[in-house]
């Protein structure tokens, strides 16, 4: 099922999750027992990465996608990346895709990878939307950024270029992660001045050690407010502690958001099913 199905047949706040393929050195299989708890909470898909850091490659993504639909019965999204493709490698995952019954694409720039010089098929995210759009039978969503991309000049433009992506065949969006709602809505904001007027999806990532999310602040440059750093600060010895107070900020952000009818909820689970549980748990009743 296209995931615009899925917000056309649901008129409530969808929920969705997010998982990431193991590393290189890891087999594969070593996230399904993962995967397996995490589809059992019956989200209404789960997208999965092309690989952290823009790891080259996609058979991974596949193949996990693949089972999430085509095995667990949980649709799925495959996250592709552009900037370390030529278009020939593009047709050969787009082809993958379809041979495992994937329908679903998060079209993305990707990250660059060290020592690997990008290759100039595609420049931006838009350019991979327009293309998979003219092979047509996917669905394509694209990323956006509640307080701007981190290489975007200002926040108008990169409202623009979030236009010009939508323009390309993007029907969907899914949020980098925040924590201030009102950042989000401020975003939202600035998408609807824009013209856009696709389902959006707040990104929500539970915080359950301290290096991780000084790690992807510095990866994607969320700002934390200053009762998120509090809990960090006061929890960041206690790992337990820190674990359920970032998994109670989570679901206040969460409770909040869809009390203001935002349209999807996705959840950066990390592979971690506990979390993920837990969550579910405490929003269920509200969608």
């Amino acid at each position: 099922m296209k995931i615009t199905s899925i917000f056309e047949q649901n008129k409530r706040t969808i929920l969705s999750f997010e998982v990431f393929p193991p590393k290189k050195t890891s087999p594969i299989e070593s996230v399904f027992s993962k995967l397996e708890e995490i589809c059992a909470l019956k989200p209404d898909f789960v997208s999965v990465t092309y690989g952290a850091g823009g790891t080259l490659g996609h058979s991974r993504t596949c193949e996990i996608a693949s089972k999430i639909k085509n095995e667990l019965g949980v649709e799925s999204v495959a996250h592709l990346t552009c900037v370390n493709s030529t278009r020939e490698m593009i047709d050969e995952t787009l082809s993958d895709f379809r041979a495992h019954n994937i329908e679903n694409i998060l079209a993305l720039r990707g990250d660059r990878v060290e020592g690997v010089e990008p290759q100039t098929d595609f420049l931006y995210a838009s350019d991979l939307c327009a293309y998979i759009k003219s092979k047509g039978g996917f669905h394509i969503s694209g990323a956006c950024y509640p307080e701007g991309h981190i290489d975007a000049e200002n926040e108008i433009a990169d409202v623009l270029n979030l236009k010009k992506k939508i323009d390309s065949g993007a029907d969907h969006l899914i949020s980098q992660l925040f924590f201030d709602n009102a950042v989000f809505y401020r975003f939202l904001e600035r998408a609807q001045i824009a013209g856009i007027h696709v389902p959006v999806e707040a990104g929500i990532m539970p915080v359950t050690n301290k290096n991780q999310i000084e790690r992807m602040v510095s990866l994607c440059g969320a700002s934390l407010p200053p009762k998120f750093v509090k809990i960090m600060q006061k929890y960041e010895s206690k790992p337990e502690a820190l674990r359920d107070a970032g998994i109670a900020y989570a679901v206040e952000q969460i409770v909040e958001l869809i009390s203001n009818g935002v349209d999807g909820i996705h959840l950066y689970t990390m592979n971690n099913p506990y979390v993920a549980a837990k969550i579910t748990a405490a929003v269920r009743n509200l969608l």
